[in-house]
Parts: structure tokens; sequence; C-alpha cells
């Protein structure tokens, strides 16, 4: 079954992306919730007509994207956290990557940030999703509370 994704859906793709799916999974879960419609002749002509009138706007958000990107680049991440040694008392996610970037000035939601749960002090990396186009790798540090 092909649909027409009205919205992102994690791991499966982004706004106005043709996917294909099962048969179950379009007719009882994204049609019903509102997140994709079925890809007809007529919609299909739709979305290519949207596609191509939203292509510049898309190209100044891409570069704002990029210009974000420089600019994360630049700042050096350091989370401090309760620590016994090496582990630490509890862990470190993506919240706390936000919030850390927050601190430093920019400002990324956190569904956007990938960095599994850190358990541990030392360098890490994260992967931050500023655009469909646009995916750094954001390096950071933990270090232990003194």
């Amino acid at each position: 079954m092909e649909l027409i994704l009205k919205q992102d859906v994690q791991n499966l793709g982004f706004k106005d992306d043709v996917v294909t799916v099962k048969n179950g999974y379009g007719r009882n879960f994204l049609i019903p919730q509102g997140f994709a419609t079925l890809a007809t002749p007529s919609a299909r002509k739709v979305l290519a007509e949207n596609l191509k009138q939203r292509a510049h706007k898309e190209a100044k958000v891409v570069n704002d994207a990029k210009t974000l990107a420089e600019a994360l680049k630049a700042i050096e991440i350091k989370i401090t956290a309760k620590a016994g040694g090496e582990k630490l008392f509890g862990s470190i996610s993506n919240i706390d990557i936000a919030a850390a970037l927050e601190a430093a000035g920019k400002t990324v939601d956190r569904k956007f940030i990938t960095s599994g749960v850190v358990k541990r002090t030392g360098k890490y990396t994260a992967s931050v999703r500023l655009h469909r186009d646009v995916v750094i790798e954001l390096p950071y540090e933990i270090v232990a509370e003194v």
C-alpha cells in the first residue's frame, strides 16, 4: 500500500514522502491517526505541485539549518553529573544534552537528538537532526561533579 505522509513518522519517513507500507499498518494506524493519505494519482499530482511551489522556501529553511549546524559545531558541551569514580549516579540522555545546548544559547528540540543513555564519564557524540537533509554529529563530554 502506497501512502503520502502528512507529517513526520519516526522510522518511516518525513512529511510529503511517498512510502510503501503493509496494508494493515496503513489502514489501521496511519490513515485513522491522520498521519497519511492514500497515494492516488490525483493526490500525487497535488503533492508534486505543492512541492514545486514550496521548493524556494525549503531552500531557505535548509540554509538556516546549515548555519545553526555550524554554530552548534563551535560549541563545546560539558555536562556535569554526580559520579562515583567513572560511573554516574543516574544517566545522561538527550534531555540533558538539549538543556546544555539551551544553556549555551542554542535551542534544539530534544526529539531530534539521538545519543542513547550514557552511564559513565567520558567523551561521546550525539546525532542532531536539524532538517531532513541536515544531520550533524555533536561531541560532548561528561565530567564528574566535584
